[in-house]
């Protein structure tokens, strides 16, 4: 059996910032308030009838490529990640693909939400190891500001969330090669999927859109910040852990964790309860807030960008999120 290896990552922002400071200005909150709970400072914005989730993806699929060296006629499949699709149907991973030119190939649309990236990891691992496929793009690209109300009402949410897209390039492995995507681990329990869910417009209702679900905000994101909170704390250390004892390893064989960012508060607890130094996690929710899908590739990029990422490396990707779902991997690079 094959093993894959990532070889190439990219990522993609939108220009446009905005502040906790600017939020404060248009509804009841402060950046002490935001800053104290989450960690965020600023967060991007998607520019109207210039970026979509697709566009975007493939803006982030192309920094990969040119990482690897990889021609996009090579690609074998795209595996796309997101909660903000473009469209209803068809998917977005179909609407990259003709954006880049490279159709006929398959595209497989995921929708694990914060944890769509890892599992979009394995989906790819999965098809590399069995021969199907040589290289897969594999994208996690979100657009949330348009999905909020920016208003009392919807403050505890919305200041949360911001716009952007990563990506990774997996390929075949050779035989023997240190590089490798060593394991994935991904789980889900929907016990509590209402507690962290945007549930209109969907079939559960005879009528998808009304303007009294608009007026009672039905149609906004809702979310049990309390009870997200208890369950990552307890799924984001068990899948780290998961994933080395499945490799033999433990928590100091770890060079980099990249989990996902959601609240700097929860990477901060597993950051101590891993016993980790502040040199091996990666953490950006500060400048981008919470991109979902789009997090852990847009933090993996910018840690290679960076230069905090080096071959050899032992790195950790791990989410939490809705569903629940969560995932870890572990990759050597």
């Amino acid at each position: 059996m094959y093993q894959s290896k990532i070889t190439g990552v990219g990522h993609y922002l939108p220009e446009e910032v905005l502040t906790n400071n600017q939020l404060s200005e248009i509804m009841d909150t402060t950046d002490e308030w935001i800053t104290e709970r989450t960690g965020i400072k600023e967060r991007r914005i998607y520019k109207e009838n210039e970026d979509r989730v697709s566009t975007m993806g493939a803006r982030a699929a192309y920094k990969a490529l040119e990482m690897a060296g990889i021609n996009k006629n090579e690609v074998d499949m795209i595996v796309f990640a997101t909660l903000s699709p473009d469209y209803y149907f068809p998917g977005s991973g179909v609407l990259m693909q003709r954006e880049m030119g490279i159709n006929g190939i398959p595209a497989i649309d995921i929708r694990q939400q914060c944890s769509g990236f890892v599992y979009g990891i394995s989906v790819a691992d999965q098809y590399i190891k069995t021969g199907m496929c040589k290289k897969v793009l594999v994208v996690g690209s979100e657009i949330h500001t348009n999905a909020f109300e920016y208003t009392n009402r919807d403050r505890h949410v919305s200041v949360i969330f911001g716009d952007g897209a990563g990506c990774a390039l997996l390929e075949r492995a050779e035989e023997g090669e240190e590089s490798a995507v060593l394991s994935t681990h991904i789980h889900s329990d929907g016990t509590h999927a209402e507690e962290l869910a945007a549930k209109h417009p969907g079939s559960v209702s005879k009528i998808r859109c009304s303007n009294e679900m608009l007026e009672a905000g039905a149609l906004l994101p809702n979310m049990n910040g309390q009870l997200v909170f208890k369950n990552a704390v307890q799924r984001f250390p068990e899948v780290i852990k998961e994933a080395l004892e499945y490799n033999n390893l433990k928590p100091s064989d770890i060079d980099l964790l990249i989990p996902h960012q959601a609240n700097l508060r929860i990477s901060q607890f597993v950051q101590k309860l891993m016993r980790l130094g502040d040199d091996k996690i990666f953490n950006n929710i500060q400048k981008y807030g919470n991109t979902t899908a789009g997090s852990i590739p847009i933090a993996l990029s910018e840690a290679v960008q960076e230069g905090k990422v080096k071959k050899g490396d032992l790195l950790c990707l791990a989410a939490f999120g809705s569903g629940f779902t969560w995932a870890s991997t572990l990759v050597r690079w």
